[in-house]
């Protein structure tokens, strides 16, 4: 008896400890939600304000270790550093391209173990990304007539002219879900009538392939296949800002300002389509150094590399889309490299660490 008084009365709590338990508790709670939203620098000197906090802060560091892509993707993309202190690289996501922003301070929720696409809203766009739902999983995309599309025209073989989809013009071994040795391709998009789960949409259901983002000591973060990835298949698109040219030199001329004191590297990427006539180019200017996907971790290789580069236009979209697929069969643990370009007018660029047989010693970059 007398044990059993003195565990309930040790187990007593007053009403007023009760409401001081509450209010702690709704406190971290809001901590939680406000330290998602901040920078490295910033938590990291939060973190250094009381026990609590280091604790809350350690356990978002830990979540952004865990994903690159805050859940934008079908799969988690880890950083893996064993090199130095630095747990994952900052940037924020978008899965597909936007148009530059108008604020030069964006921010990104990061951090929370329970969240959504929905919940995971880029701030201070003046356009936010072009986002395509996401099916459950590759498995579930329904495949129509022979040519893979499920819209109704499709189906009963209507040509209607501007209406019909790009996918009832192609031939069905062009919708298998492998792109070998292409440099142009046309899927379905905004304009179509078709569902979906049509099988000429091959990029727009995101990242399918497990990837990790990996950093070296020489050649800092990289993109690497977590499985075995067969020759022909999606890995990703390019995704960031789209600029105009004199944007995109303006941001190109403070990149290689910072470059310069060699703890900087960019994400500028500086797209030409030569047109038929061979008269004229398109030029697409795509910047992920601030905002970006997985792509921007891509490194560059002299030898070209194990990827196939290729403009993917989507019908009644504006521009076209790079997206990167596996140009061989890509082992698990590899790195997933491409060809930046030619080397020509900066000869005095940076040092290139890809370590081929055909490396030049220099990255391959234009004057933008």
């Amino acid at each position: 008896m007398y044990q059993e008084a003195k565990k309930s009365f040790l187990s007593f709590k007053t009403k007023e400890e009760e409401e001081e338990e509450k209010q702690s508790a709704r406190f971290f709670e809001c901590a939680e939600l406000i330290l998602s939203w901040l920078s490295p620098s910033d938590l990291a000197l939060i973190s250094s304000t009381c026990k609590s906090l280091h604790q809350l802060s350690k356990s978002i560091t830990t979540i952004r270790s865990s994903d690159a892509s805050r859940n934008f993707e079908n799969n988690p993309i880890p950083f893996i550093n064993t090199c130095d202190s630095q747990p994952y690289s900052y940037f924020i996501y978008t899965p597909t391209q936007i148009l530059s922003l108008s604020s030069p301070h964006p921010s990104q929720q990061w951090g929370q173990l329970a969240r959504s696409n929905l919940q995971n809203k880029i701030l201070d766009l003046s356009e936010k990304p072009i986002l395509y739902p996401k099916p459950t999983s590759i498995s579930s995309l329904s495949v129509g007539n022979s040519y893979g599309c499920v819209c109704k025209d499709c189906l009963a073989g209507k040509s209607d002219g501007e209406t019909q989809c790009p996918c009832s013009r192609l031939k069905p071994e062009f919708l298998t879900g492998l792109v070998v040795d292409s440099e142009v391709m046309t899927e379905c998009g905004p304009t179509c009538v078709c569902d979906f789960g049509c099988a000429n949409r091959l990029t727009q259901h995101g990242v399918i392939v497990h990837l990790r983002i990996i950093k070296q000591s020489r050649k800092g973060w990289g993109l690497y296949a977590a499985q075995f990835i067969r020759r022909g298949e999606f890995i990703c698109e390019y995704a960031g800002e789209l600029l105009t040219t004199t944007e995109a030199r303006r941001r190109q001329q403070t990149y290689d300002q910072y470059a310069a004191g060699g703890q900087f590297s960019s994400a500028l990427l500086v797209v030409r389509e030569h047109l038929p006539s061979g008269k004229a180019c398109l030029r697409i200017n795509i910047d992920a150094t601030r905002i970006g996907n997985i792509a921007r971790f891509i490194n560059h290789s002299c030898d070209g590399g194990n990827l196939l580069t290729v403009l993917v236009r989507n019908a009644g979209a504006l521009f076209p889309r790079l997206c990167f697929f596996a140009s061989r069969g890509i082992l698990e643990g590899e790195e997933l490299v491409f060809s930046y370009g030619d080397i020509r007018l900066r000869s005095n660029g940076l040092q290139c660490y890809c370590g081929s047989s055909a490396c030049v010693g220099i990255l391959p970059s234009e004057e933008t």
